[in-house]
């Protein structure tokens, strides 16, 4: 035949080569003869045959296939010989895809682990027909190079229930050699479904695939992720499927179990001695239920964001309520003509404002150039003042070393300054947050979220913070308004009884609860360990915060500065960016970060204790051995200030506990580490608070009772919805998602988003205590407040 070739071909330009083919058709092991073997097959018969290199089996099939009706194939295969010589090669020829496999299979895991199988199923992909009825051939080929004979098995089956029905639930089982797909048609008014897959057993890990029709269908653990939507799943999965993604109308759904379960978070149980060591996987059969439902409609988003307008404006609803109620009452019982923490006038302001954004921005823009006018007519230019001149008081008996240090002080002690310099420094602080922002996001612009579903509701129902920061924002307007009116006119209690306002640090604080609202959508964008700082830096911003404000309410002249205060909560947002990055099982940052904690807590209670009447210098060391002698050798003498020993050593206790907690367990959340930092801090202080402010004899009013009897309550149940831990970034997507629970509000809102709504109820509640918990002391003189 290749002699007849060159002659044919008219040229001897050709003659090497062909001469090349005719030899090494004639080597022996070439020459040999093949013996093909063909068979008519049925289906749902075993054939159990041997196969070796000298015959070679095609079994040839056909069935109806039906343009309305998709039929699923699944050839399964099972090798008998142990020790085989050589894999045996399936080869499957349809009329428009061919799919071959090799049995055993060889599948690799990490480090090139192999792991071999003898056991194969796999199902045919279909091809779409135009015919309405049309009866399709396809054929199995078995071949091998062993020329010892390989014993097999072959089975061809039909699939029931290839093609899923809408909310039916339909179980199988599958291993990694034995995938398995099953097909989904959109049903006419059906443009998104959820499809779901679960599992009563963690492991083997498994992925599910969503994926087009077409041929062929990546059914393999080495190339699933190729194509499509996946996710990696222990005991459930699920993903959203739009019908406008597919033009066929119709997709595959695809799942495979992985030859390990290191994706999952599992162990990784063999080490191989042997580069071509092979590995007995052992038992990794997994049985799953997959359903297919449809996704919730337009009008359940209409409900869920109007559920979540109606819950926060009725906020504003009540606000104005409680507002008519102190108006009609005042107007009933005369008191005082100007009581600080009454709602009589915020109904003037409530009304001016009329319940519209747009209107809201202009009556804020001009109450607030209003507030500039009065403390221009009022006050010479700020440009004049300066801190000092305040500082230096002419009467040796009003140095500022001899009242601070006095053993009992009053807040006429401590509020000697002018208020113009306070006003200017509060003021900034509240400008001074907004930079906290842009830090953030210049660190952490880039993020990667990997095998994760976000959700709208997650993003939806942060929007309580922002209108309720807001809200909290035109309350403390109305307040600072009839502050300054009082000012304006000279009225005594304004100016010497009660609580010096100020209300610089309120402004951020409500700033801060919308830039938390804001943030945390952010993060439930794409939630993940790096970008989790999106909603915790805000949370540091708040707790730091209202312990300025605590302390400044009885400490207004020696309270921290704006621009101390936001260097101090920027240091804060400084480690939090290193904890994410370097924290994580790092041994010497969280030493680095203990000791920097517990010097950082002994600084500041020296300078709460005596004050800031101290000197950070080279003589720290002496003076501090000097009172050690004094006081603890020479003769033995408790502190003077023994209220505020008693706080700091508490304080001191809990920070060393948590420094001490850090360093030993090392958590992999740093960020949640220091918010809980943040946290205990701010309700310790708290505590104490409301504990001297009782042992003073001094009493708390209906009004802030009320709400701290309601923000106690709310932050139970808010605390409870947030230990439920739907999800987790610090385990792998497939373990985070086994928390996963179904929405119990609206069908749209799950336990996250009921965090969500009742912690941003509870900031703005804790808020209003700040805010009203030293009302009874409106008509008190100063001189008569007890400082603690």
């Amino acid at each position: 035949v290749i002699l007849m070739l060159v002659f044919c071909c008219g040229s001897v330009r050709f003659a090497p080569v062909l001469l090349v083919l005719m030899l090494v058709s004639c080597y022996p092991a070439a020459c040999s003869t093949s013996v093909v073997i063909q068979r008519d097959a049925q289906f749902d018969v075993t054939y159990d045959d041997t196969v070796t290199s000298d015959n070679q089996t095609i079994y040839s099939y056909n069935h109806t296939v039906s343009r309305n009706k998709t039929e699923g194939v699944r050839v399964s295969v099972e090798l008998m010989s142990e020790s085989a010589q050589s894999p045996v090669l399936f080869v499957v020829r349809q009329k428009q895809a061919v799919l071959s496999f090799q049995v055993p299979l060889i599948l690799r895991g990490l480090y090139q682990r192999k792991y071999q199988y003898t056991q194969l199923g796999r199902t045919l992909c279909q091809p779409p027909t135009k015919a309405v009825a049309e009866t399709q051939f396809f054929f199995v080929d078995v071949s091998t190079l062993s020329s010892a004979g390989i014993q097999y098995q072959l089975r061809v089956s039909r699939v029931d229930s290839f093609t899923l029905q809408t909310d039916k639930k339909f179980s199988f089982n599958a291993t990694p050699s034995q995938p398995q797909f099953f097909k989904y048609v959109f049903p006419d008014g059906v443009d998104t479904v959820i499809v779901k897959v679960n599992s009563q057993k963690n492991f083997p890990c498994s992925v599910m695939s969503i994926q087009d029709i077409q041929c062929p269908v990546y059914d393999l653990d080495n190339n699933v992720a190729f194509i499509g939507m996946y996710q990696t799943m222990t005991t459930t999965a699920a993903i959203t499927v739009q019908r406008k993604d597919f033009p066929s109308n119709s997709f595959y759904v695809v799942v495979v179990v992985k030859t390990e379960d290191e994706a999952c978070g599992g162990p990784l149980r063999f080490y191989p001695l042997l580069p071509d060591e092979l590995l007995d996987a052992g038992n990794r059969s997994k049985t799953l239920d997959v359903i297919v439902s449809p996704a919730i409609n337009s009008e359940v988003y209409v409900m869920g964001m109007l559920f979540c307008l109606g819950i926060f404006l009725s906020f504003y609803l009540l606000t104005f309520l409680v507002a008519c109620v102190e108006n009609k009452r005042y107007d009933a019982a005369p008191v005082s003509p100007y009581e600080y923490g009454s709602f009589g006038e915020f109904v003037k302001v409530f009304i001016r404002i009329d319940f519209c954004i747009g209107c809201v921005l202009i009556c804020l823009s001009v109450s607030l150039r209003s507030l500039e006018s009065v403390g221009r007519s009022r006050h010479e230019s700020l440009s004049s003042v300066e801190e000092d001149d305040y500082d230096t008081l002419a009467d040796i008996d009003s140095d500022k070393n001899i009242v601070r240090t006095k053993k009992f002080l009053c807040v006429s002690d401590l509020a000697r300054k002018d208020k113009r310099i306070l006003k200017s420094n509060f003021k900034e602080l509240k400008h001074l947050k907004w930079q906290t922002k842009t830090l953030q996001v210049k660190i952490c612009s880039k993020c990667e979220c990997r095998d994760v579903f976000s959700s709208f509701n997650n993003i939806l129902s942060n929007l309580g913070y922002v209108l309720l920061g807001l809200l909290f924002l035109l309350i403390i307007l109305q307040r600072d308004i009839l502050h300054n009116r009082a000012l304006e006119r000279n009225e005594n209690t304004a100016m010497e009884c009660g609580i010096p306002k100020h209300f610089g640090l309120y402004y951020a604080m409500g700033t801060a609860l919308m830039m938390e609202g804001l943030l945390s959508a952010c993060y439930h964008v794409c939630p993940n360990y790096t970008n989790f700082q999106f909603d915790t830096s805000f949370m540091y911003m708040i707790a730091g915060l209202c312990m300025l404000k605590l302390y400044q309410k009885r400490h207004p002249d020696i309270n921290a500065s704006a621009y101390s205060a936001y260097a101090c909560l920027a240091a804060v947002i400084f480690f939090s960016v290193l904890g994410v990055v370097f924290g994580k099982g790092n041994t010497a940052f969280w030493i680095v970060f203990s000791v920097i904690h517990i010097l950082a807590t002994l600084l500041l209670s020296t300078q709460l204790y005596y004050m800031g009447r101290w000197r950070l210098n080279s003589g720290i060391l002496r003076r501090m051995l000097y009172v050690i002698y004094t006081d603890c050798i020479r003769q033995c003498s408790g502190p003077m200030y023994i209220d505020r020993m008693v706080l700091l050593v508490m304080g001191n206790i809990v920070n060393w506990s948590l420094a001490a907690y850090g360093l030993i367990k090392r958590p992999n959340d740093f960020a949640s580490y220091l918010l809980a930092i943040a946290i205990c801090n701010l309700l310790l202080y708290f505590a104490f608070y409301i504990i001297m402010k009782l042992r003073s004899g001094e009493r708390i009013q209906c009004l802030a009772l009320v709400c701290i009897l309601f923000t106690a309550v709310v932050w139970g149940f808010a605390l409870f919805f947030f230990f439920q831990g739907l999800s987790t970034w610090q385990k792998t997507p497939a373990e985070s998602r086994e928390h996963n629970r179904e929405c119990i509000l609206l069908s749209f809102f799950d336990d996250h988003d009921i965090w969500h709504f009742l912690s941003s109820i509870a900031m703005f509640g804790s808020f209003l205590v700040l805010l009203t918990m030293d009302d009874d002391l409106d008509t008190v003189q100063r001189d008569k407040i007890y400082v603690f």
